[in-house]
Formats: structure tokens, sequence, C-alpha cells
């Protein structure tokens, strides 16, 4: 499998549901932030970056296999400083964890250090069908392993023509060193900001799985969608 991590996005002010903790919002008896979450078995290790608040949100369903690592979570600081702070918080907190695992004692780390991660998905935590989104682009990422090594990553582009910066894989050296080129300018950053230079490819969404939740329209629209029995849950675990 394509050595990846997870960076989720959830830390935004959710003001068009009028403020309420996106992250908790659910849709079809689940909340966004679990839903987004099943795509933790395409990564080795997922951080959450959203507040203290989140957290009980990110409980999966009880029949969902258990994770091989646990969550990390980060916040960005300060809180609301947009995507790129919250990218820029979830890489130092991998950081961190693989600091961590390097300290672990041999005998209990049979394997040695993990080796370094090529790849780091990112998606916002409002993705009902994030697994689905997960899969396409880890699969779109693998064939630019294999033919392609000046691509920097792969997004998402939904029906209107509109790249999704948050439903996208990124080669990790190219968008570490985009982080590092903005140092302490990442709080309110855009994200056009941050990928600027790094060469991506869009993917046409037509299964329409980086459909995101921004509304309560669309909460109840993606509930209809996933409820009703004659259109596909894309919200599936993927493969282990």
């Amino acid at each position: 499998m394509l050595p990846v991590d997870l960076i989720v996005l959830a830390g935004g002010r959710g003001s068009r549901l009028g403020g309420v903790l996106k992250p908790a919002v659910e849709v079809a008896g689940r909340t966004l932030l679990s839903r987004v979450l099943d795509a933790r078995p395409v990564a080795r290790h997922a951080v959450v970056v959203g507040p203290p608040a989140a957290q009980p949100a990110a409980a999966p369903p009880v029949t969902a296999p258990v994770a091989h690592t646990p969550l990390i979570w980060a916040l960005e600081d300060p809180p609301f400083g947009g995507p790129v702070a919250g990218l820029a918080a979830g890489l130092t907190a991998l950081d961190a964890h693989a600091a961590l695992a390097t300290n672990v004692p041999l005998d209990t780390n049979e394997d040695g250090p993990e080796p370094p991660v090529g790849w780091l998905l990112v998606l916002a935590c409002d993705l009902p069908w994030g697994a689905d989104a997960a899969r396409l682009l880890v699969a779109a990422a693998s064939a630019l392993e294999k033919t392609d090594d000046r691509q920097d990553g792969v997004h998402l582009v939904d029906s209107s023509g509109h790249a999704q910066w948050l439903a996208a894989i990124y080669r990790a050296p190219a968008l570490r060193a985009a982080v590092a080129r903005l140092g302490d300018r990442v709080d309110g950053a855009s994200m056009r900001q941050l990928l600027a230079g790094l060469q991506l490819d869009g993917l046409q969404d037509e299964a329409g799985a980086g459909i995101d939740v921004d509304t309560w329209q669309d909460v109840k629209s993606s509930t209809v969608r996933l409820t009703d029995a004659s259109v596909p849950d894309h919200s599936a675990r993927p493969e282990e």
C-alpha cells in the first residue's frame, strides 16, 4: 500500500451552520468527523486538527474495525487560523509523533523506526463521502508514483469545475516545503497561496465523493442521499 499519512482539518467556525461545532453535526445518524475518519485505513497515521470539544465526534461506529494506531490531535495556534495554519499544526503533530516513536525502546518496537511517509492525504472534516475520496486520491497518487515524478499531488475537481484543495493528496516533501516557505505567515493564509508553484493534477469527481456540508440544506440533502436505499452509501470503510 502507498505510504500515506492523513490530516483531517476540523477547526473551522461553522459560520454557515450558525456557529455550531461542525465536526459534531450528524448526517444520517453519524457525525461528519466520524464519517470522514472512515478514510483512516488507507493511512499509516491520522491527525485531526480541531478543538478538544470535537473529540467525542470522532468515535467510530461500534461495528468498525479497531484502528491500528491511535488518532493524533492538534490545534492551530491561534485557533481559527484557517486551513493552512491547520496543515502546519497537523504536520508538527505528525513530526512530534514520529519523534516519540523513534525513542521507543527497540525491544518494544521490533520493526525499528518507521520510514518517512511519501504522501499526505488532506481532507476537510465535512466530507460525508471522505472515504471514497480517499480511495480515489490514493489510487491516483499510486499511479503518479509509477508514471510521473514531476507532479506534486492530486486534488478533486467538483462538477462546477472548482478545485477542492481539501480533498487532495500531496507529496509530503512538496507540501512541507510549501508550508516552510510561508513560515510565520500561515495564520490566515489561503490554500491558493500555499500551493502556488506546486504542480497538481485535477481529478474529476464524477461520483460526488468530495461533496461537502456547509449549510443545513447540505445536511438534509446528504442525509437523504445516505439513507435512500436506491442511492449507494459511499461512506463505507475502505478495505484494510
